[in-house]
């Protein structure tokens, strides 16, 4: 695992990089944010975008996708992967925020959880990006680049999560889930790691490091 040093020199020079990340789904309210993640299993963020564009000025709103029923949701989000799945989920979300919530979107953990197809991380990110908490979303890219890097080893996402929110610097907490999965997302990739370029390589802890002039 990195030292103290090693790990606020890391965050720095993601943050000197793009200091001010965000993630890359569309969303303009809490309700978009949490419908935008909840789609986003499994997809890609611009698949999950080109859905929304449509969707959203059209039903944005628990109450307005409602109204829309299951079959008219699906109409928009078809071209998402596990699309039946998920308009079922929305559709109880949504049900559950206007008879509990008032049709606003929580903002502690176990309410956001106990919302159909919403599980820990997208309750992390709906709590970071739409409510300003210090959490930390562990996908597929921040679990590769925690456990490569050396930054917080673990062998499953609720371990890397918990050494994350440890091991990051309290400065960086609340931007770090942002700069990490954009990162795993554009330079530390899964198949062909851009270690070159890497801002952070004399860091990193990887043994496979991808060497200059190799594709």
């Amino acid at each position: 695992m990195m030292k103290a040093d090693q790990r606020r020199e890391l965050f720095a020079r993601l943050k000197e990089l793009n200091p001010k990340p965000t993630t890359e789904l569309e969303y303009s309210t809490p309700f978009e944010l949490l419908v935008a993640v909840t789609l986003s299993a499994q997809a890609t963020d611009v698949g999950v975008n080109k859905a929304t564009r449509k969707l959203f000025p059209v039903a944005n709103t628990p109450a307005a996708i409602l109204a829309l029923g299951e079959d008219g949701l699906k109409k928009y989000i078809s071209t998402i992967g596990l699309f039946n799945a998920k308009a079922a989920n929305v559709i109880a979300a949504c049900r559950i925020l206007v008879e509990q919530h008032g049709g606003e979107v929580p903002r502690d953990r176990e309410s956001l959880e106990a919302l159909p197809g919403v599980g820990r991380k997208t309750a992390n990110v709906v709590l970071n990006t739409a409510f300003g908490e210090p959490t930390i979303a562990v996908d597929t890219h921040i679990f590769r680049v925690s456990n490569r890097t050396g930054l917080a080893p673990g062998k499953t996402v609720r371990a890397v999560e918990d050494k994350l929110l440890k091991a990051v610097p309290a400065e960086y907490r609340l931007d770090a889930h942002h700069w990490l999965i954009l990162h795993g997302r554009y330079a530390c990739k899964a198949r062909k790691p851009d270690c070159p370029q890497c801002v952070i390589r004399d860091l990193c802890r990887y043994r496979d490091k991808t060497p200059p002039g190799r594709d």
